[in-house]
């Protein structure tokens, strides 16, 4: 695993939307559309996003984003980071490329001194549910406007340098 290379990429370049899309249709196969909370590429490109992407040599294997959020009353009145978009390509998976893309992310908060990690996964998303708490994230309520529908697991992270 040592010639994986994370490191922020375009969420416009060709091999992550070819990524997005493979994860797109993973979601579509669990989930109705309006189970999904999916932000598109062009979402991906906001200010407030920051976008990670693994790269094995010249080849994208991996990708990741977190988007800073304002405080709200489901986070305390705190400001948070919320993990979006978190896809491995299947022939990696086992080799903790996600948990290493997930700390990367969480640096980045740490980094603009955002001490909060949220994030929203389906709960038939079994391998992403055993990621995040294998790295530390407890379950919580819903945040950001997400409805509580018996599909979503919600989770939160304290994170620091």
């Amino acid at each position: 695993m040592t010639d994986i290379a994370i490191r922020p990429t375009h969420p416009d370049h060709p091999q992550v939307v070819a990524l997005l899309a493979a994860l797109d249709d993973y979601l579509a196969s669990l989930y109705a559309p309006e189970d999904n909370h999916i932000l598109d590429v062009q979402a991906l490109l906001a200010p407030e996003v920051h976008f990670l992407a693994a790269w094995q040599g010249e080849t994208i294997v991996g990708c990741g984003a977190v988007r800073r959020m304002p405080a709200e009353p489901e986070t305390d009145g705190q400001p948070y980071g919320e993990i979006k978009r978190m896809y491995v390509d299947p022939a990696l998976r086992g080799q903790r490329l996600a948990e290493r893309l997930l700390q990367a992310l969480e640096a980045q908060l740490v980094g603009q001194g955002i001490g909060r990690a949220l994030l929203e996964t389906g709960s038939d998303q079994h391998a992403a549910v055993r990621l995040y708490e294998r790295c530390g994230y407890a379950q919580r309520g819903p945040f950001g406007g997400y409805p509580d529908n018996g599909l979503s697991v919600f989770y939160e992270k304290q994170v620091s340098a």
